[in-house]
């Protein structure tokens, strides 16, 4: 593998890993990040085909809740043995994998024609394949080949990957709905997750980048996971990330269905998810750039308040095209620049070692609320006719949540602070 020696570190560009050219490292990078971007922006449109659904094969808004909503929770419960699954064998393998169960889940989803096929397709399937191809994977790339002190801008850009599918994938799909009708969308989407197969190729090379050895430190996958049990700080994020996955798997499940319910034009959500996805590619470069040089939890706790706020003041107003798209830019600019903070916090706190193991372990509380808000959200609904419980609930533990991340502990552990000690006194 390349190495570029020609210039001194501080001429270096400013993701450059040591042992990677610039070309090498920028395209890596960008391989985690359009597979990320096509497999969050595909996930994410998925409520644009309830109404269709729901009309068209006889199920229920519950029924096709739940089906997101296992799709969350099988995405949570896999994401530690995938991450665990990476840091053993590296990225490759997985995330080839990955790409062709997304397709699979999507086909058997096109040909739905009861809710139990739904569920698993869109949502047992899906569930695994975002275990293999998501935001967890892309950061265990991006952390291997870039600088140490710029691994949480570079978290931030990969995230903003994530939007831009949501950009695209969304207007595709609400457009396809119309002209088509929702099982020819799908297998656009097919076509989508097919183009996913080269960008985990070219994102898989970051498995040949050496991971930089803490000085004297003895690190085993069983010391990491004791050293995260008892770290108080890590358990407070991990329980704050409960509340983002509730608020936006709510937004992008529930928005379509409550925009129709107001009598908005149905094109309007779509337009509304586009938003949320560009406004998110400045949000996570944001939050990415701030977590280099401000404190990360307070930033956190920012994101949680400002996001209830935002979902409050919303759902209390009349709704109009103007509202939706602000919101849905408000929204946008605070939606995942959750997960440079969170990597960012994790690769300080426990090194880069068991990254996606770690982040995975968060993770799952994050699909826990996933689950909810998308399930709870289809239950409150069905049972009261409107979605006012719902919000109501999601803007005031978002609120709760923010103030608990304000007060996270982030001292790193006791083997992380002897290595740093043990590099300081070597130079």
């Amino acid at each position: 593998m390349a190495t570029d020696t020609a210039s001194p570190a501080a001429a270096r560009p400013p993701f450059h890993h040591p042992s990677l050219s610039q070309w090498q490292s920028v395209s890596m990078l960008s391989g985690a990040a359009v597979m990320l971007s096509l497999a969050m922006g595909m996930r994410q449109s998925l409520g644009l085909f309830m109404q269709p659904m729901t009309r068209d094969i006889g199920i229920s808004a519950a029924d096709f809740a739940f089906a997101l909503a296992i799709q969350n929770i099988v995405w949570g419960i896999s994401q530690p043995f995938v991450g665990a699954l990476v840091d053993k064998y590296g990225t490759r393998v997985i995330t080839l994998a990955g790409a062709l169960l997304y397709a699979s889940a999507l086909i058997i989803t096109a040909f739905a024609t009861n809710a139990w096929m739904v569920t698993l397709g869109a949502g047992l399937m899906i569930g695994v394949a975002l275990s293999c191809t998501a935001s967890a994977i892309a950061a265990k790339i991006a952390a291997k080949v870039v600088r140490p002190d710029r691994r949480s801008l570079a978290f931030g850009l990969v995230s903003a990957a994530g939007s831009i599918g949501t950009f695209f994938c969304a207007p595709l799909a609400q457009g396809v709905i119309q002209v088509a009708g929702w099982q020819i969308a799908m297998f656009a989407f097919v076509a989508l997750a097919a183009a996913m197969l080269p960008a985990a190729l070219m994102g898989g090379r970051a498995d040949k980048v050496p991971v930089d050895a803490l000085p004297g430190a003895v690190e085993t996958m069983r010391s990491t996971l004791g050293e995260a049990a008892n770290h108080g700080g890590y358990i407070v994020m991990a329980a704050a990330f409960f509340v983002c996955g509730l608020q936006l798997v709510f937004l992008t499940t529930h928005l379509p269905t409550f925009l129709a319910d107001c009598g908005a034009d149905p094109m309007l959500s779509a337009q509304a998810l586009a938003v949320i996805g560009a406004f998110n590619v400045f949000g996570s470069w944001l939050f990415g750039w701030l977590g280099d040089r401000h404190h990360k939890p307070m930033l956190l706790g920012l994101i949680y308040i400002l996001r209830s706020v935002a979902i409050a003041l919303y759902f209390m107003m009349p709704v109009s095209q103007l509202s939706t798209l602000v919101f849905a830019a408000m929204m946008g600019t605070l939606w995942l620049g959750v997960i440079p903070l969170v990597n960012g916090l994790v690769a300080q706190i426990f090194g880069i070692r068991y990254l996606a193991t770690l982040t995975g372990i968060a993770f799952f509380s994050h699909q826990v609320g996933s689950f909810l808000g998308a399930w709870a959200g289809g239950v409150i609904y069905d049972k009261l006719g409107s979605y006012e419980l719902a919000w109501q609930l999601a803007a005031g533990i978002g609120a709760a949540a923010g103030v608990m991340q304000l007060f996270m502990n982030t001292r790193p552990t006791e083997r992380v602070l002897a290595a740093q000690r043990a590099a300081v006194a070597a130079e």
